[in-house]
């Protein structure tokens, strides 16, 4: 007992050390003996900086290849630097963004010089991680030999196939933008999350110690957490409550497309164009992988960030249950109530229901003596779940807890019997009808509205007496016969047929000789 109360004691100690969030669960002591309590957790945050990948376009961008001479701001008349990307000594590759600064020698990556002005000197910098983080706070890039006045950092969330701005940066907002300039310390509670135009990072100012352009991360956060975040049950409650300020934070690629450099002045000396390019030291990014809060750690397995998922949750980001505990569909951690929040833990499902994640509620029917789930959910139906709805199929490569187990019949309803099919996915057709979803025709029929049967064809319903067939729908016969397939002659046997052609012979003779009477009076009058 004794050893047991020291060792509660030491997770209480151990808890309380931890920033908020950061512990899962805790042994506690019951009626029933010591259990595990859990809680919404998320990892520490920790400098993405090691864990990015960096790729720089275009293709050429980066200076040293061929070796060239820059020039520095402070005094463009001294071009006594070089570039060469096939000395060590003086080649600025991308991976020194992310270096570790040795013995106080200062490292960066450079572009080469703007010696094609007027053409645009434009660079992007593209930084990954294969994982979703959140932003813990302000995002530094450290420029050397000046800022640029025209940059946009960008931001995706879907690992690098759509991005979109996360903030605007010039040294006049509406020349380059169209956008009035606004600072972060000026946004509201409601705008919080607005993408903004800043001149506060661009504007030269003759100094080599205004390095740094940031995107402030802490100043969105003071709005809600107070100027030293000490309320931050506060901005957790916002996260909860305010639609889209979680995801704001939320980034797997971030994106800095340089457009401008640095001046030095109002305008471009064409005289001196060694003086103009783009050098970062360092990148910083402080960040969280993103868990759901269903994690306290992450860590780095087969080159990837990987959360170190609790509450029976799986996958990279613990965004789905794990298999065998999906009584009920996966949820993301909750921050509220504080100071715990909610875990929102994967359940295994009881001895006598397992609804499969299709159900949330149970129902215990008595005169049967059996638990039922109650409202079934994505298409299935039964006890458990367990069976497609009719005019559903089951999907044979989903697991019965997938939300897509149950697939569509898609009877063609003019040719099936009715809009259910077999466990393979095969409807009932109707005579003449073939195909899975009995949308086609067997030989023999065609298809209009449904199959029917050819009245004629080129095999063994041939059109007789000359007659020719339309579409397999019906013989088109000569004028003397008649009948489905041109089989009998138009007179009857026993009449005079060749009297009715006389007289028709004779009315068409009649009314061609009094046209061509009327027509000679014509002539002859004029």
């Amino acid at each position: 007992m004794l050893l047991q109360a020291v060792f509660l004691l030491l997770l209480h100690c151990l808890a309380s050390t931890l920033g908020q969030y950061e512990l899962c669960k805790s042994l506690v002591s019951t009626d029933e003996g010591s259990v595990w309590e859990q809680y919404a957790c998320q990892p520490k945050s920790t400098s993405m900086r090691d864990y990015m990948r960096i790729k720089v376009d275009p293709p050429g961008i980066t200076c040293g290849n061929p070796p060239e001479r820059f020039c520095t701001l402070e005094n463009p008349y001294l071009c006594s630097d070089e570039c060469d990307a096939s000395n060590p000594d003086l080649a600025h590759p991308p991976q020194l963004m992310q270096d570790k600064e040795r013995n106080g020698l200062l490292t960066y990556w450079q572009t080469v010089t703007w010696s094609r002005h007027p053409e645009p000197l434009l660079a992007n910098i593209s930084m990954s991680w294969n994982k979703s983080l959140e932003l813990t706070d302000d995002i530094q890039i450290t420029f050397e030999y000046g800022r640029p006045t025209v940059m946009v950092l960008d931001k995706s969330m879907d690992h690098g196939r759509s991005w979109q701005p996360y903030q605007y940066y010039a040294d006049d907002c509406m020349d380059a933008f169209d956008i009035p300039p606004k600072r972060v310390r000026d946004l509201s509670a409601t705008n919080i999350t607005r993408v903004i135009c800043t001149e506060q990072y661009s504007r030269w100012v003759g100094s080599k110690n205004d390095k740094n352009v940031k995107f402030e991360v802490r100043a969105r956060f003071s709005v809600f957490a107070g100027q030293r975040l000490q309320n931050m049950d506060s901005l957790y409650t916002r996260m909860e409550s305010m639609k889209g300020l979680r995801d704001f934070f939320t980034f797997t690629n971030l994106r800095m497309r340089l457009l401008r450099p640095a001046l030095g002045g109002t305008y471009v000396q064409r005289d001196n164009l060694l003086k103009y390019f783009y050098a970062i030291s360092n990148i910083e990014v402080p960040a969280r992988c993103k868990c759901n809060l269903h994690a306290s750690q992450c860590l780095l397995q087969d080159g990837n960030l990987q959360c170190q998922c609790e509450h029976n949750t799986t996958g990279q980001d613990c965004q789905r249950c794990k298999k065998g505990f999906k009584a009920k569909s996966w949820k993301a951690g909750s921050y509220l109530p504080a100071p715990n929040g909610t875990p929102n833990t994967c359940t295994i499902a009881g001895h006598n229901c397992e609804c499969y994640g299709h159900s949330n509620r149970c129902s215990y029917i008595d005169y049967l003596n059996i638990v039922t789930c109650v409202s079934c959910k994505h298409n299935t139906r039964g006890q458990n779940c367990q069976h497609c709805r009719l005019g559903y199929f089951r999907n044979a490569s989903a697991e019965l807890d997938d939300e897509g187990v149950c697939i569509e019949c898609n009877c063609n309803q003019m040719g099936s019997v009715h809009d259910r099919c077999n466990s393979t996915g095969y409807c009932q057709c109707k005579d003449g009808a073939t195909g899975a979803k009995c949308d086609d025709c067997l030989p023999g029929y065609y298809w209009k509205q449904g199959c029917y049967s050819n009245v004629c064809d080129e095999e063994m319903l041939l059109c007789q007496n000359g007659g020719t067939c339309y579409q397999s729908q019906k013989c088109i016969c000569p004028p003397e016969f008649k009948g489905a397939l041109c089989q009998q002659p138009q007179c009857e046997a026993g009449k005079d047929c060749n009297a009715a052609s006389s007289l028709h012979l004779t009315t068409a003779t009649v009314l061609l000789c009094t046209l061509l009477a009327h027509l000679l009076a014509t002539l002859t009058t004029h």
